[in-house]
Order: structure tokens, then sequence, then C-alpha cells
């Protein structure tokens, strides 16, 4: 009980500015934002405003993901705001695109909570997301794991298996399953089929390929199993994507 009013003292004798904020700009690779009920943006560092594509937090206060972001991706992150806000729960390491153009190689890990006033009614949520090339894990070095990720992402296009990301993190096959999923919140596998996504996405911008020919290129069995993942991820047929990335 002293130890929280000790807290609780220093706390409330903080200046009400960004001063805290400007901590999260000390971490380069981490990207935080505050969001109030309405969705709307309230607080950003550095990293988030270089998401959002401006220059200070300032030009991003009153404004939402719609303003900033492809509407897929607009969509994809209101779902989970109306989740934490709505039902008052958190969302922890979800892996996902980050949030650049679509198709970036590019992930983070992104963890959201909800923010409440004095009477524990939630007001807001905060969000923070860490690329994932710059995480480590307590349990194995940073090296092994960046190199295994930079395996993955020059040869997503072709067959991997876990046995072969084990053995270039020089682990076994369960210790390395173990260690990636507590490290990343997510299993290999899912990670490699964001990536293979990801890719499809790009070259469904970039290309006049068809779909199944992408499907070979980017590593899927079939045009059926990348639609369904497409679908999974995207929330949209590869097709529809397309198409509304058209001119």
């Amino acid at each position: 009980m002293k130890t929280t009013s000790i807290r609780d003292t220093f706390l409330n004798q903080l200046r009400a500015d960004d001063q805290i904020l400007k901590i999260f700009d000390l971490i380069p690779e981490v990207s935080f934002v505050l969001k109030d009920k309405s969705f709307r943006y309230i607080l950003l560092n550095r990293s988030g405003c270089e998401y959002c594509g401006i220059a200070h937090d300032k030009e991003a206060i009153g404004m939402t993901d719609y303003d900033f972001f492809p509407t897929e991706k607009a969509d994809s992150y209101r779902n989970d705001d109306r989740e934490v806000i709505k039902k008052g729960v958190s969302i922890m390491n979800r892996i996902e695109s980050a949030p650049v153009q679509a198709g970036s190689d590019r992930m983070v890990i992104t963890s959201k909570i909800p923010m409440k006033d004095a009477d524990g009614n939630v007001i807001g949520l905060a969000s923070i997301s860490r690329q994932i090339e710059h995480i480590g894990e307590t349990s194995g070095s940073v090296t092994q794991f960046t190199e295994m990720l930079t395996f993955m992402r020059e040869n997503y296009g072709e067959p991997i298996v876990t046995k072969d990301l084990a053995k270039i993190s020089g682990m076994s096959i369960s210790q390395f399953e173990r260690r990636f999923r507590k490290a990343f919140g997510t299993s290999p596998r899912q990670y490699l089929l964001r990536l293979r996504v990801n890719a499809a996405a790009r070259a469904l911008i970039e290309t006049d390929d068809t779909v199944a020919s992408i499907a070979q290129d980017c590593g899927f069995h079939d045009h059926a199993h990348m639609c369904r993942s497409f679908r999974s991820i995207m929330n949209k047929s590869p097709s529809a994507f397309r198409k509304g990335r058209m001119p």
C-alpha cells in the first residue's frame, strides 16, 4: 500500500504534457499510439508519425486510420481496436505486416490494451508495435533469430520446413518452435504464411501476373491455397484486392 501511494504521489506531480511520450522516441523501432473510444488519434511518438507519413503528431490528432492507410489495413486495425474498446480486453503480441504500403515484407508485433478512467470505464486504447527484426528472446541469441528471419524473407517462395529453420537457429525443432512462439507470439508457419501473403499482395499491385502464377512464385501449394490464405489475412480475395488497388 505504501509503495503504491509513493507511486501515485509521484505520478500526480508530473506535468500534463508529452514528457512521458518522449521516452518512446528513444526507442526508434517502437511505435506508440493512444486513441480515444471513437478511434481517433490522441498521441503518437516519432515512429508512429513515420508510419502515418506525417512530420508531427499534431497532424494526426482527431484523425483515424482511414486518413492514413489503405482501406483493407484500416479495416483490420479498426476491428482490433473495436474489440479492445468494446470488450475491454487486451490483444497481445499479434504479428502483422507493418503499417506501410501494402505488400511490404516488414513485420511488426503489436499489442493493444484498453485505457480506463478513474471510474474504470474504457475511454480509449494504447497500441505498441515493434519491428520484428529488432526483437530478440532471452533464451536465444538475437543473431540466431535474425539470420533465420532473413532466410525466411529471402526464400519464402521456396519450400521451407521447420527442420531447416531450427538448424539455421542452432536449435532442436521442439526448442526452436517453443522459443519462436515465446518471442513472436505465433508459430514459424504462421509467420511464413504472412510473408507469402504480403509478397502476393505486392505482386498483385505491381504486376499483371495471374493469381495462379503469383501463388506459385510466392510459395503457395496452389491457386486455392493462396486464395484461402489471402482472404484469411487480408479479409478479401486476391482478385478483389487487386481491383481495389486499380487507379
